[in-house]
């Protein structure tokens, strides 16, 4: 892999960036981007990382950036940010003192008596990731209660891998611009779980809130089945925020299914007797 460069403007004027910041959700993705660079394999070397935290992160998150923060790991330093305990928020929501909002599933039933699913208003994402890292970075920057300058100040590092592409886009502010290095490199979650492999990294979690309703069925029997602790977790908020969320019609659920998460079936086709081909040894009959 060949050392990559990337700076601001033509090579005719100094670059106009003084801050360059790593978002860091210690996944596979950003865990991959920070070590990049602390190998120069990328530069110029960010001047920190940001770790925004919802205090709802399972347990293997938190164990793997304390890794990512001791000696001799990362050359730059790591900053903690929060909005606040998302999961306890939560609770106080269903309990009517305040508002939540999580990408949860609605059930209701109509004067007929026929059942809809809807979906909440995701805003999660913004309210405990995005506004508490843009605060720190205005502040690193020294724009806190400043006028934002005309041309981007600081650079910020998002790892995004090629089959993710789709989720890139352009900062909508003038002080910022977003930079996507394994965009660069050309790699994927794959290539990124193999360079973490030759040189002999642990394998990231996966990052995401223990109660969130984007799981997929798989992560939902991995929880259940590796992380007995987060799955009684989730199973009592799912119980929690059943009813009394604030102006949410219906009962909520954090399984799409908008049934009680204790009682959803994630069994797969398999566990139904079902014969799974690609799980058993391949004859060489497919040409592949």
């Amino acid at each position: 892999m060949q050392r990559q460069h990337f700076s601001q403007g033509d090579g005719l004027a100094p670059s106009p960036i003084r801050l360059r910041v790593l978002s860091l959700g210690a996944g596979v993705q950003s865990t991959t981007l920070a070590l990049l660079a602390a190998h120069g394999v990328i530069g110029p070397m960010p001047d920190c990382a940001i770790f925004a935290d919802t205090a709802w992160e399972p347990q293997a998150v938190y164990d793997h950036l304390a890794w990512l923060m001791s000696p001799n790991v990362l050359p730059f330093p790591v900053h903690i940010v929060s909005a606040g305990n998302l999961r306890d928020n939560l609770v106080r929501a269903a309990a009517g003192e305040r508002w939540a909002s999580i990408p949860a599933y609605t059930r209701t039933l109509d004067h007929r008596g026929c059942m809809s699913i809807g979906m909440i208003r995701r805003q999660c994402t913004g309210d405990y990731k995005i506004d508490p890292i843009r605060r720190k970075v205005r502040e690193l920057a020294d724009l806190t209660r400043r006028r934002s300058p005309a041309d981007p100040v600081v650079e910020q590092w998002i790892g995004i891998s090629m089959d993710e592409a789709i989720r890139m886009k352009p900062s909508f502010e003038s002080w910022r611009v977003n930079r996507w290095p394994l965009i660069e490199l050309r790699m994927t979650r794959r290539d990124c779980l193999a360079w973490l492999s030759q040189h002999d990294y642990p394998v990231p979690p996966k990052s995401a809130c223990i109660g969130c309703p984007y799981h997929s069925d798989a992560a939902w029997r991995d929880m259940r089945a590796s992380d007995p602790r987060s799955w009684a977790d989730a199973v009592e908020v799912d119980r929690v925020i059943r009813n009394g969320m604030r102006c949410i019609r219906g009962e909520v659920f954090l399984h799409r299914s908008a049934v009680p998460l204790s009682e959803v079936d994630l069994s797969t086709d398999a566990d139904h007797g079902q014969l799974d081909l690609f799980a058993n040894e391949c004859e060489g009959m497919c040409g592949l």
